[in-house]
């Protein structure tokens, strides 16, 4: 069997008792289990969340996007080896932690297999929580051209790219295109401020505008913890995404918590120690393929130009990139998932046999 084999690239197949359309993301596929079989595994499993909640099988697959493109190999590689169950392990050990050190729950329930999540359903929070530590990226850029407002929030001048800010910055933008609200536009993504928030707190989805404030201090000290734990084994936490939405308990209380995945590298920036303190870069994230794809083309123009997204889906489509470029990628990412877990990333011989076989055997919800 070829490592290009053991990559799970397609994810949205699995012979899963449904009775609704699989929702298929970049990365991940959800299947969202009968009413029945949710009401079961709640009792059977004794899941501590309210007896009806619907509850999904969330399966990650090995796909890598960048630039809003999924990306593919030479000799059939249509992912990452390793990535998939690199990201998962990487996401259970940081909402572990959390739930350990009295933070939030999220909204997995169990983990039968490194690929698979059973999660319940949440009420999402319609903001994508950004976290940053250090000025990069597109901070960077922005600021270099002379912003210094960043979602209502002033930045001194005298910043260098790759320093670290004088203190946590929090800059929100809006999760999917919301309506009705002053001085935001109606499209996905629009960087907004903490007085958006506050002031249209039933908009974005929040029971409270009390719920504001618990949402930024979980993202603080979620951000807070990972970056105190990454400095342990000498790796550089600076920026993230966060996610949050609302469950019910089985006591019927209402609860804000962690959704998504969280500190992994492809939702956060994770910079080697040592190679920081000698002033260079080094990405243990997903930010070293997007720099890869940047310099093996010759016109990164299209990678970077919103309107050229028709050439950037046919460079995506008609391109196969070299093996070296997929298994740098494969390194890095189960590499950091090794060092931050201290467990071995071992690649599945057959991985939708195995998540179907346990999914059939152990949970009963697949036929036959």
């Amino acid at each position: 069997m070829s490592i290009a084999d053991k990559v799970l690239a397609v994810n949205n197949d699995l012979p899963i008792r449904s009775d609704q359309p699989v929702h298929s993301g970049k990365v991940r596929s959800v299947y969202w289990l009968t009413e029945a079989d949710s009401a079961r595994l709640i009792a059977e499993r004794n899941y501590h969340i309210a007896t009806d909640a619907p509850l999904a099988i969330m399966v990650i697959s090995d796909r890598i996007s960048a630039f809003e493109c999924i990306w593919q190999g030479e000799g059939g590689m249509r992912g990452v080896p390793g990535k998939g169950a690199a990201l998962n392990a990487i996401s259970n050990h940081w909402f572990t932690l959390f739930r350990e050190n009295g933070l939030a729950d999220s909204h997995i329930l169990e983990i039968p297999h490194p690929f698979v999540w059973i999660v319940q359903k949440a009420r999402p929070v319609m903001i994508e929580a950004i976290a940053r530590q250090y000025i990069t990226g597109s901070m960077w850029r922005a600021y270099d051209k002379g912003e210094r407002d960043f979602c209502g929030i002033a930045i001194a001048d005298g910043l260098r790219k790759d320093q670290k800010l004088p203190e946590l910055l929090i800059t929100p933008s809006t999760k999917g295109a919301l309506a009705g609200i002053p001085g935001v536009p109606e499209q996905d993504d629009v960087n907004i401020t903490r007085k958006n928030i506050v002031d249209n707190f039933e908009a974005f989805h929040f029971r409270s505008a009390g719920d504001v404030d618990v949402y930024e201090q979980l993202l603080s000290e979620g951000f807070a913890l990972i970056s105190d734990t990454l400095e342990k084994i000498d790796q550089v936490f600076v920026d993230t995404k966060f996610e949050f939405g609302y469950v019910t308990d089985r006591d019927g209380n209402e609860q804000l918590i962690y959704m998504d995945e969280v500190g992994t590298p492809d939702s956060s920036r994770i910079w080697d120690g040592p190679s920081y303190r000698e002033g260079k870069v080094v990405e243990n994230s997903k930010e070293g393929f997007r720099q890869a794809l940047l310099n093996h083309f010759p016109e990164p123009d299209i990678l970077l130009n919103k309107n050229r997204m028709g050439e950037r889906a046919a460079l995506a489509a008609n391109n196969e990139l070299p093996l070296e470029i997929m298994m740098n990628v494969s390194a890095t990412y189960t590499q950091i998932a090794e060092k931050i877990t201290g467990e071995p990333i071992v690649l599945s011989e057959n991985p939708k046999a195995e998540i179907t076989q346990i999914l059939r055997d152990e949970f009963g919800l697949v036929d036959g």
